[in-house]
């Protein structure tokens, strides 16, 4: 069966409600570090924002990377890593490396 089609507006909403969601579960989940979602996943919060800032570009609305991240993680940066962040693993460090060559 095929997905229902949307008029623009209503998919537009769908899809705004489904980005909070998102994001309030990934700040209910600090537990889970982004270098686990760039591994499994091949985004993490920081790619998150990043697509934030970059669709206020297209939109012409100017957006620091510090706002489109503090609109991810709830909070500055800066403190979601001192809260939050805790150093990669050597497993983790390697198996970023074999996802991402060159990153």
């Amino acid at each position: 069966m095929p997905a229902p089609e949307f008029d623009t507006a209503t998919r537009t909403e769908l899809e705004a409600a489904a980005f909070r969601r998102l994001v309030e579960h990934l700040r209910e989940r600090s537990d889970v570090q982004n270098i686990d979602l760039m591994n499994l996943g091949g985004f993490c919060r920081n790619c998150l924002s990043r697509w934030y800032r970059e669709a206020a570009e297209s939109k012409g609305i100017a957006l620091s990377d510090p706002d489109a991240r503090e609109i991810v993680y709830g909070m500055p940066y800066k403190e979601w890593q001192a809260k939050h962040q805790k150093e990669a693993t050597a497993e983790q460090k390697a198996a970023f490396a074999k996802s991402h060559p060159g990153h």
